[in-house]
């Protein structure tokens, strides 16, 4: 879930002044904070009560445990992120699993988006595409420290070539769809994609 208290993103923001135009897409600009935003109260998900779960459309549903989860093989990198409301933060450091692992244990038959859906009812859509070939990760710690329940922990989808309501805060499951299905922000007027290289903040963007 893109991190929200309330849902304030409006078309009037505006930023600071852009900085490094080369690694910031169009309309941004550089913070060095990490501000928290949520579209309700910061759930508490305790670790050994978390479960991910993998369904819809693939030939095997699959679930895990925390605990199954952490023996997964996991990456660490560092990538740029960058909010629709306008901030962009280079360089942060993530340790995830890749979706091409997980999605590989269930085997999408026929899927071509998903739906991710998390604690407190969120979710949001996404183009297969957009979350396979090392695109896209379920992150458990940030920073080289485990993920704080602020920003989406004990785990969060990741996926920074979007903007960052697409990395779904407090992920708990996988829906793999055979069309589109809109998310929380979508059906609200939200871009159903959300290329910030392409400014795609609205539906009519």
């Amino acid at each position: 879930m893109e991190d929200q208290d309330q849902p304030v993103v409006s078309r009037g923001f505006r930023g600071r002044p852009p900085a490094e135009p080369e690694r910031l897409p169009p309309g941004q600009y550089l913070t060095t904070d990490f501000p928290v935003l949520a579209t309700g109260p910061t759930p508490i998900d305790a670790a050994d009560d978390w479960r991910l779960t993998i369904s819809g459309a693939v030939e095997r549903e699959r679930a895990w445990s925390w605990e199954e989860f952490q023996a997964l093989p996991s990456e660490t990198f560092t990538v740029d992120i960058h909010c629709v409301t306008q901030w962009t933060k280079l360089d942060t450091t993530w340790t995830g699993v890749p979706l091409d692992t997980l999605l590989a244990e269930a085997a999408p038959s026929g899927a071509t988006h998903l739906l991710a859906h998390c604690t407190g009812g969120y979710t949001t859509n996404l183009p297969l595409a957009d979350v396979t070939g090392g695109r896209a990760w379920i992150a458990s710690a940030y920073e080289g420290r485990p993920l704080s329940p602020a920003h989406g922990g004990p785990a969060r989808l990741l996926v920074p070539h979007l903007y960052f309501w697409k990395s779904a805060k407090w992920i708990r499951g996988l829906e793999l769809l055979r069309e589109d299905q809109p998310g929380y922000w979508e059906v609200n007027g939200y871009h159903l994609r959300g290329d910030p290289w392409r400014e795609q903040r609205y539906d009519d963007d």
